[in-house]
Parts: C-alpha cells; structure tokens; sequence
C-alpha cells in the first residue's frame, strides 16, 4: 500500500497505535463492573462504566489520529 504520493511506503508502525489497545481490553477487564454499587444518577455501575468506557474510546482513538496524521 502506498500514501497519496507515489513511491512512499505507507507506514503504521508508530508506538501511539499501542493506545488503541487500552479501549479494547479495558472492557473486557469483568471485575472492573462485576458490582451494583456505586450508583450514578441511580444508575448501576456496570451502565455508567459502559458510557465511561466509550468515552475513553472515542479519546484514545483521537490522541492516535491525531499524533499520527
């Protein structure tokens, strides 16, 4: 694969893309919400920690882009 100009190796190799594994094994981390309390707005935590989980998402993924583009 190449970038936009011709004879330039598209390169992925840099150390940011390592932060996109924090959004994917945080989740899977059960005993982080294998509990009813505390709540948030009476909401459980396994609830609000999702909504939390992709907030951290959505930053980790525009810290890379935006240190890779």
């Amino acid at each position: 694969m190449t970038t936009g100009e011709p004879g330039q190796p598209r390169t992925d190799r840099s150390p940011w893309n390592w932060l996109l594994v924090v959004p994917i094994v945080l989740p899977l981390l059960t005993f982080l919400f294998n509990a009813d309390e505390p709540r948030l707005l009476g909401f459980p935590l396994f609830y609000w920690l999702q909504m939390a989980f992709i907030v951290v998402g959505v930053v980790t993924t525009t810290i890379v882009y935006r240190m890779t583009k």
